[in-house]
């Protein structure tokens, strides 16, 4: 088909007669004559399109010669045919839908709407009861397993584009814009026939009334089936890549231009790599966390995040001191992670006659409190009865991470015993270690290595080089440890990234200089030039240097703005939109090229809004995309407040 394609395009440009001289009124002839041939969508089609796909005459661009084309394997002149009939209630009654099959040029297959129609969408229909907006039912176009149009019922929120024409939106809605109503009911037939069967190919809608006509061809590889390779890649886009490779593979002249030295003078490998959150889930049990390796008499955990030290000589009278004498009592607690020792204190204590107590060879506590020295605190210290406190003493400044020797001293006169009881929190709770894993960070800061491909959690953002324009939601993944379970919410948790890297040159890269001097030393009047000669040194040359004379041009094509009263009946889901407004009618702004002598083709029911001339509202359409930009975003539910 490309083929006949071509063959075309180089019929349509045939040489045209020289009607004048000069090269400039040559060209402005030829471009008259394309023009008038091709300077609407709707020309173009009527001119080319319809009857080339049709196999209709076709002339060349100055009409001097007609021929007739083969560029579709089977064509018809009307491939669809729909016709509609607006009721008293606005609806419309009878949606009738004829097809030519086989492309013979003959309809043999037709069939009615089930339903009425109240309002119209570019992928369906609206039903409801006549004349009203109540009751409403949704369809939309498909087709059959015989490629018969046929309606399948769905929620409003699965069409598009959706109006109304019946009385409840305006009287003879539908009567008086049947041309729009019969391009847009015909429209969602047509784009679910050649979905479903992409051979088929569509150019031009005539109007007569109320039918609307389709031309059509199967213009697409010919084939019988409508399962068709070309159209496979859509369904599968990743499949390209290994198909273009096998195609490689088998082609003489791709592996004759792989082995040239223009390819193998860049090396380039691929290198695959991982960005990462490696997650160490810990909780830890008692000794994790403090120990006593060494003294004291005893340790008790109440609970899970409680433990309790016991030190020195508690039995009533079990030290005898004479006058005063120094007992010391020593206990050595290891603290392995002191972030998790929540609370350490010197909580309960009994004593006859004085206590002290120190960590790490340093006075931390006494009782009594003058008693700071490391000597006895008098030549005879009998107090004549036992004592008890509860210092609640903070002991964490002193217990830093390792082992700490925690003495007990008493002052014992005549008889006495001493007791001390430290108690510990610690916190056993389940914590989450981060260790973010760069693999990447060479390749990244590697200036002959460039992005490939990235997949962030599965999702991927950078194929073939493109950002595709997606990106994961942050995600929440369980890390599970023997003993607990912790919730971890972050952006991303594994990024899986491809680099180019080019490895070796064979060959150097090409010299530039001589076309980078010609630029900078060169000017509109004058041509410099440098040469390289074979013993390395060069030589400079200059001429004189002119553009041909490239005459004058418009500043633009002369426009003109009009403008056209119109009723408001889109359709959404809590309604007709017109039936929310103060007023339902609004205006369609239109531009018009403007004709010979700047003449605008003002149409039916237009009035002008500005003349011929070079219009710029790119300002205001601006507002209006940035309008309905902010509209949107104000429009969409969602289930958090934002």
């Amino acid at each position: 088909m490309r083929s006949r394609a071509l063959l075309l395009i180089a019929a349509l440009t045939l040489p045209l007669p020289l009607a004048a001289q000069s090269a400039q009124d040559r060209a402005r002839v030829a471009a008259e004559f394309s023009r008038a041939k091709s300077d609407e969508s709707d020309t173009l089609l009527r001119n080319y399109l319809t009857p080339g796909l049709s196999g209709q005459p076709v002339s060349t661009v100055d009409s001097s010669r007609q021929f007739t084309p083969d560029i579709a394997c089977q064509k018809t002149s009307t491939l669809l045919e729909v016709l509609a009939q607006p009721s008293a209630s606005g609806d419309l009654a009878a949606v009738r839908i004829s097809r030519d099959t086989n492309l013979d040029g003959t309809f043999d297959a037709s069939a009615t709407l089930p339903v009425p129609v109240s309002g119209i969408c570019a992928n369906g229909v609206i039903s409801c009861d006549a004349g009203t907006w109540n009751n409403c039912h949704f369809y939309r176009w498909a087709v059959d397993a015989a490629q018969a149009p046929k309606l399948e019922a769905v929620a409003m929120s699965d069409l598009a584009g959706c109006y109304c024409i019946n009385n409840s939106c305006g009287s003879g809605l539908a009567l008086a814009n049947l041309p729009t109503v019969l391009k847009d009911l015909g429209g969602g037939v047509v784009a679910a026939l050649t979905t479903s069967d992409p051979r088929y190919g569509v150019t031009q809608a005539r109007i007569e009334g109320p039918v609307i006509s389709y031309v059509g061809a199967q213009s697409t590889s010919c084939a019988s089936s409508a399962s068709l390779g070309q159209t496979a890649y859509r369904a599968n886009p990743t499949a390209i890549a290994g198909d273009a490779s096998s195609a490689a593979a088998s082609s003489s002249i791709f592996q004759m231009l792989s082995a040239s030295p223009a390819a193998t003078s860049r090396v380039i490998e691929t290198r695959n790599c991982k960005i990462e959150r490696q997650l160490t889930l810990s909780s830890p049990d008692q000794r994790d966390i403090i120990s006593r390796i060494a003294g004291g008499y005893g340790e008790v955990a109440t609970n899970s995040d409680q433990i309790s030290f016991m030190m020195g000589s508690p039995a009533d009278n079990s030290l005898n001191g004479g006058g005063c004498s120094l007992f010391g009592y020593h206990m050595t607690l290891r603290i392995a992670d002191p972030a998790r020792l929540s609370d350490m204190r010197l909580t309960q204590y009994r004593f006859d006659d004085a206590v002290q107590l120190w960590i790490d060879g340093q006075f931390v506590f006494a009782d009594p409190a003058n008693w700071t020295g490391s000597a006895v605190p008098s030549t005879s210290c009998d107090r004549k009865t036992n004592w008890s406190g509860w210092a609640n003493l903070d002991l964490k400044p002193w217990l830093t991470k390792g082992d700490h020797d925690i003495e007990l001293r008493v002052a014992v006169g005549g008889n006495g015993e001493v007791f001390a009881r430290i108690d510990a929190t610690l916190d056993t709770s389940c914590r989450v270690s981060e260790n973010p894993f760069d693999g990447c960070a060479g390749y990244a800061a590697n200036a002959a290595c460039s992005l490939s491909g990235e997949t962030i959690d599965g999702v991927t953002t950078v194929l073939n080089g493109i950002r595709t324009g997606l990106k994961p939601i942050a995600q929440t993944r369980v890390v599970t440890a023997s003993t607990c379970s912790v919730g971890l919410t972050r952006d991303f948790f594994e990024k899986d990234r491809r680099y180019s890297c080019t490895i070796d040159k064979g060959l150097a890269d090409p010299d530039t200089s001589r076309g980078a001097y010609i630029i900078d030393h060169s000017t509109e009047t004058l041509l410099a030039d440098r040469i390289a000669g074979n013993d390395g040194s060069y030589s400079l040359t200059t001429r004189n240097f002119a553009l041909p004379e490239r005459g004058t041009v418009n500043a633009c094509e002369p426009v003109c703005k009009t403008r056209k009263a119109q009723v408001n009946t889109a359709a959404a889901l809590d309604g007709v939109t017109g039936s929310k407004q103060n007023s339902p009618v609004g205006w369609d702004y239109l531009y018009h090229a403007c004709q010979d002598n700047n003449v605008c083709p003002v149409g039916d029911g237009e009035e002008l809004v500005q003349g011929c001339g070079c219009i710029d509202d790119f300002p205001e359409a601006v507002v209006m995309m940035q309008s309905m930009r902010l509209g949107g975003s104000d429009l969409i539910c969602t289930g958090t407040v934002r």
